[in-house]
């Protein structure tokens, strides 16, 4: 399915995103939340293939009109998002993709930083009631557990250097602990960004074909 650019109402601001929406219109509501890239192809395309699976699927442009090609680029951008501002481009979003879904409730997934941002999203907008955190990181997002208004799926990679099995088995014990339900997978031999069919060098089809599945079934279960 492809998508197309669209314009939504950020804090009173005009702000970018791509909406990709299933061939019945609508289907339930999925906010598809960027790596430290950017608004980039591999993103967008996650958004057709939610489309193909039957959901409406809203990935918002939370660095403005800017990616990054190389790692150093991508740190500085990640390390200059202004979160305060990203909740409100996450709020707004999820306001637009209401008028897209066919459920009440939303979800939000994300991967490396967007990991951590749709866990945010989740404890501060009660219209999100699944997440699914692909790896998630960033130092300057903390989320509530307590807040969250739904199951939370983590899917992590035993060698990320960034989020370890360490650091993820603490999440799921941290969530849970605030009475939250949490379930994490922690695949075994694979790197951060495993999700990614854009780079080889850290790509896993077996990983990223189950966390998907997983993914799907997350949302199929929670979203109504």
């Amino acid at each position: 399915m492809a998508g197309r650019m669209v314009e939504f109402q950020s804090n009173g601001k005009v702000t970018q995103a791509y909406l990709a929406t299933p061939a019945a219109g609508k289907g339930p509501g999925v906010l598809v939340i960027q790596e430290w890239w950017g608004l980039v192809g591999h993103i967008k395309g996650v958004c057709d293939r939610f489309a193909g699976a039957g959901f409406s699927a809203l990935a918002p442009d939370l660095y403005h009109g800017k990616t990054a090609s190389e790692p150093d680029e991508a740190g500085k951008l990640f390390m200059a998002l202004n979160i305060a501002q990203a909740e409100e481009d996450l709020s707004g979003a999820a306001k637009y993709l209401a008028g897209f879904s066919s459920t009440t409730r939303l979800g939000a997934v994300g991967f490396c930083m967007g990991g951590q941002l749709a866990l945010f999203a989740g404890c501060t907008n009660p219209s999100i009631g699944a997440v699914v955190n692909f790896y998630g990181v960033h130092p300057n997002v903390k989320p509530n557990y307590s807040r969250l208004a739904g199951p939370m799926l983590g899917l992590f990679a035993e060698k990320d250097q960034f989020v370890n099995a360490s650091a993820a088995r603490h999440l799921d014990a941290e969530v849970k602990a605030a009475g939250k339900q949490s379930e994490i997978h922690i695949y075994p031999g694979v790197d951060h960004a495993f999700f990614n069919d854009e780079r080889a060098d850290v790509y896993s089809k077996a990983a990223a074909e189950d966390a998907w599945k997983r993914t799907l079934g997350h949302f199929q279960a929670d979203l109504k």
